[in-house]
């Protein structure tokens, strides 16, 4: 284990390039294998690139709120405070990679983007806590909580087979999450890797050597934001700016709407409650507007590279499902499937075609219908297939920089620092994953 880890280690260090290069080149395959496997030219390719390229922006905003308004909310005094506490339950580097990955694995089951945002933070104050610690492997500890996010709570495909009036309603009808959430596979696959992953990232750290590394642009200084000094406001402007009243105000708006929200709703969590519910607790836990104005504005400094490459990512979608090169990888890997194997298969297809689709909603809006209709013709679980496609799209976001930009905005390393890691976790976690779908 030690020797492939090393391997894996040396060969990232040495060809994985930048998060952004590797969207360019992500970008210029997906151009040549549409032209490839597809009837689609050059021209079209473009087009189909061109148009795709701001399909994101909604999302895109999204996530880099939830960078800015996770580093926002990790500033605030108090939260420092509770997360060093935690933090202080790990005393060893072993501990502390153990503990950082059973957070961020729970609180990814809970909802996606609040995992992320948890993880990332946390890692950071395990890493002021146990210093010995290699980082490095804290943060992939921290993402490698990814992997569960679709077997739970905020898993965008098996929610929607759960939603009357979905897409696919017609073919396959309403299935309850009893069958996808709450089915034998999912919870044999969730339990195993909530169990398995602290003890085997433990057994990573001790794959490496951290005396020779440079930890001094790991983690985030105690005090992010610089103190500046303190003077009396004389103005009714500067006044304002540093009223608690204001923040107070919009604070307790904020969180009325929360409550209203959850009443309404229940225990449902999405991308844009998490980012408006740490955003408003952020403005109540910095007192006044400039404090929390002051940390926003370092905050900004974290989220560029998920502003600059998401809009890439929209493109490379854009040429994948438009060119009918999604539908070409999905049908390649069912000419292997039979009644039994076709949830397994759905797993692999999934994973392969979220390289190139790194988003759980639009990989089902491509594969969902091809791999149902397959299901229907083959008699196979319709439940299954589903969540054979959800969990191989969890399972290659380990090596997919998409979803680790905002833990790595948050955490301060570059992608090529836990790759090696990050690929060990991901031949790790397709055993239990196989046995699931073979067994239950």
């Amino acid at each position: 284990m030690k020797a492939l880890t090393v391997f894996f280690n040396r060969l990232v260090q040495r060809f994985l390039p930048d998060a952004f290069i590797f969207a360019i080149l992500l970008t210029i395959i997906v151009f040549f294998l549409g032209l490839l496997f597809t009837e689609s030219g050059p021209i079209e390719m473009v087009s189909y690139w061109g148009t795709g390229f701001w399909d994101l922006l909604a999302f895109t905003m999204q996530m880099a709120l939830v960078v800015i308004t996770g580093y926002v909310l990790a500033n605030a005094p108090v939260i420092k405070n509770f997360l060093a506490r935690i933090s202080r339950l790990a005393k060893t580097p072993a501990q502390a990679v153990m503990l950082v990955t059973f957070v961020a694995t729970i609180a990814c089951l809970i909802n996606y983007g609040f995992g992320l945002v948890v993880g990332a933070l946390f890692a950071v104050h395990v890493a002021r806590q146990v210093p010995a610690a290699d980082f490095r492997i804290l943060v992939a500890g921290a993402y490698s909580g990814m992997l569960v996010w679709h077997g739970g709570f905020s898993g965008s495909i098996p929610l929607t087979v759960a939603t009357p009036g979905h897409f696919l309603e017609e073919e396959m009808g309403v299935i309850p999450i009893t069958e996808t959430l709450f089915s034998p596979t999912n919870i044999f696959i969730v339990l195993t890797l909530v169990l398995t992953l602290p003890i085997f990232n433990r057994y990573l750290m001790k794959t490496t050597n951290t005396m020779d590394l440079d930890r001094s642009r790991w983690v985030i200084p105690d005090e992010s934001v610089a103190t500046l000094e303190e003077t009396a406001p004389t103005t009714p402007a500067e006044k304002l700016e540093n009223s608690v009243i204001v923040s107070m105000l919009i604070g307790i708006m904020g969180l009325f709407f929360i409550g209203y929200y959850f009443i309404l709703n229940g225990f449902d969590l999405n991308i844009n409650i998490v980012n408006f519910t740490i955003l408003f607790f952020g403005i109540i836990l910095h007192k006044t507007p400039k404090k929390f104005l002051e940390t926003v504005s370092n905050g900004v400094k974290n989220a560029g590279g998920i502003i600059i490459q998401f809009p890439f990512y929209a493109g490379i979608m854009g040429m994948v499902t438009l060119s009918g090169l999604s539908e070409q990888i999905a049908l390649w890997f069912l000419t292997f499937a039979n009644e039994y194997t076709l949830p397994f298969f759905s797993f692999l297809s999934g994973g392969f075609i979220n390289v190139f689709v790194p988003s759980g909603g639009g990989q089902w809006a491509v594969q969902g219908p091809i791999m149902i209709e397959a299901a229907m013709s083959l008699d196979a679980d319709l439940a299954k297939t589903a969540m054979g496609v959800a969990w191989g799209d969890a399972w290659t976001n380990m090596i997919q920089p998409f979803w680790a930009l905002p833990v790595l905005a948050i955490a301060g390393l570059h992608i090529r620092d836990i790759m090696g890691y990050c690929v060990m976790i991901l031949l790790f976690s397709f055993i239990p994953i196989t046995i699931g779908f073979f067994l239950f």
